[in-house]
């Protein structure tokens, strides 16, 4: 077809559900070799219509559009028929959740040759052939062995690669990524980046879903930003990214940590909740606490080791790690998935033993206590985790949740429990949603309510593991205020852990690096970012996405 003719071109397209209409409107183009991003937060349209373009939008879905052509195909009322001819040959479909979208029963070699033994006349050897070169062209270490694996059987990383070699298998002329790198740690996150942006010069167009405008910012030509289901602002990346006209579009360029220095806050007024008393206006800095005089360690790690049986050995996830956290301060932790992170977050929560060294809580061990000893002094340690619908009981109301979490905290301590109503209101939420459950809260809500029960206990050292990595943007930049002015008005000590290094270095006044079990580097913040003496961290540094038209 001729390079100037749009792989896909789209007027005034419309979904409903019932008589709610959820995308008014939206129009785009993309010729081969092009990228146009669709932004915004949750609920603003984007995934309903990336899925309404390839004719899923969703049982009881309303669609209709002015025009709708695929390689100049007008597909506005195309058959379900036509629909499965379009899918996969001519437009390839990346998800973000690879663990969902790949059958967890069949290996994933199976997965990719799907749609070659559908829509190709290949035989076998050929087909098998064309599976192992395209897991290799999408970074997958010993295609040959992980073509024989199911997806339980791989990791977060591994699994997306699976699914955008699946998606790639036709080589489709355009390709919708939904959120392809969302929950990736880093480096994994600048293989795939790099894979998208090698098929687009090829001249492959992608329509790329996201809400991470770091990311949009290193593939997109265009971008388009939604809210409500419409399109508010469309132009360049340079113009909207440089100089965006929507004061929505500002808030969530200003929401980017990457690169905004320590006791920033992030949300700006436009996209805070009212509930919130203020942050100080974006660009103020606030104290921190590397301002404090250095003060005795509230938890210690003391060469530290943990090991876990695996087929075929014993993995040493955790290895010779020592680490401490003083009051007031934020310590982040970064690196890779199985980096050993979360088991670092495991023991300093005192859920499982370390083979060897000791933790210590404010001097005295916490490790090596039985646990029958170690109970009162649970209260003092409080966790915020990524998925916080799982860590609670979806049969209970909030108010349930932290008044149980009140009380357990108050217990032998001989002070009142606080109140539930005044937990809700420290983490910006209102009275009533104390009678909700958890299943009817937005994530960014249920992200509230997880830390109004870390509080409840009135803890001194709380242990963040990828507490925003599930949010958007806007929502993350909330959290995080939120917790900056929680720690300094309670004095808190946070280990702080994420994938996502500009997170990390916004949070953090001191960071440790992890790799395979060890702390290769670690220091103040700006030192280790600024000039990193490990060549991983060098990597790491290197991989991160900026911010950067």
């Amino acid at each position: 077809m001729s390079e100037r003719m749009p792989l896909l071109d789209v007027a005034g397209l419309r979904v409903a559900f019932g008589d709610h209409e959820v995308v008014h409107g939206i129009s785009l183009r993309i010729r081969p070799g092009e990228c146009v991003a669709i932004v915004g937060e949750s609920g603003s349209g984007k995934s309903v219509t990336a899925r309404a373009l390839l004719g899923m939008a969703g049982a009881g879905a309303r669609t209709r559009s002015d025009r709708l052509r695929v390689l100049g195909r007008e597909l506005g009322s195309a058959s379900e028929r036509t629909w499965r001819d379009v899918r996969g040959r001519q437009v390839g479909l990346i998800l973000q959740d690879a663990l969902v979208s790949l059958d967890p029963l069949r290996p994933i070699g199976r997965e990719i040759d799907d749609p070659l033994r559908i829509h190709e006349r290949m035989p076998p050897a050929a087909r098998r052939a064309r599976v192992l070169g395209l897991l290799a062209r999408v970074g997958m270490p010993d295609p040959e062995f992980a073509a024989g694996r199911r997806s339980g059987e791989l990791s977060g990383g591994l699994r997306q690669r699976a699914l955008i070699a699946s998606a790639l298998a036709l080589d489709p002329p355009l390709v919708i990524a939904d959120e392809p790198t969302t929950a990736l740690d880093v480096s994994v996150q600048a293989r795939i980046l790099s894979l998208l942006d090698e098929i687009r010069e090829a001249g492959t167009g992608i329509l790329l879903i996201s809400h991470d405008l770091a990311v949009v910012s290193r593939l997109a030509d265009r971008i388009l930003v939604t809210r409500h289901g419409e399109v508010i602002e469309d132009g360049t990346a340079d113009d909207v990214l440089r100089s965006p006209r929507e004061p929505y579009t500002r808030a969530l360029i200003a929401a980017v940590p990457t690169e905004r220095p320590r006791g920033t806050a992030l949300a700006v007024a436009t996209s805070a909740p009212a509930a919130i008393p203020g942050p100080p206006p974006t660009g103020v800095p606030i104290a921190t606490g590397s301002d404090a005089p250095e003060r005795p360690p509230l938890l210690r790690f003391d060469r530290v080791a943990k090991g876990f049986s695996v087929p075929g050995g014993r993995l040493l996830a955790v290895d010779d790690v020592s680490l401490a956290l003083r009051p007031g301060e934020t310590l982040g932790l970064v690196g890779e998935s199985g980096s050993g992170k979360t088991t670092v977050a495991r023991l300093a929560l005192g859920l499982t033993a370390p083979d060897s060294g000791v933790v210590l809580l404010d001097g005295e061990a916490w490790s090596s206590r039985p646990e029958r000893e170690r109970r009162p002094m649970r209260r003092r340690i409080g966790a915020i985790y990524q998925d916080a619908l799982s860590s609670f009981d979806p049969r209970w109301s909030v108010g349930r949740i932290l008044a149980d979490a009140a009380s357990v905290g108050a217990r032998g301590t001989g002070r009142p429990a606080p109140r539930v109503e005044d937990l809700l209101d420290q983490v910006g939420l209102v009275a009533s949603v104390a009678r909700r459950r958890p299943l009817n809260l937005s994530g960014g809500q249920r992200q509230r309510v997880a830390i109004a029960r870390a509080l409840a206990a009135e803890p001194d050292v709380l242990i963040c593991d990828e507490p925003v990595s599930a949010l958007d943007v806007t929502i993350q930049a909330q959290i995080l205020d939120l917790l900056d002015r929680l720690q300094r008005r309670r004095g808190l000590a946070m280990l702080f852990i994420s994938h996502d290094l500009g997170v990390v270095r916004h949070m953090s006044d001191h960071v440790a690096v992890m790799r395979a079990g060890r702390i290769v580097e670690s220091g103040g913040t700006e030192a280790v970012f600024a000039e990193p003496r490990h060549p991983y961290t060098a990597q790491l540094v290197a991989d991160a996405p900026r911010l950067t038209p």
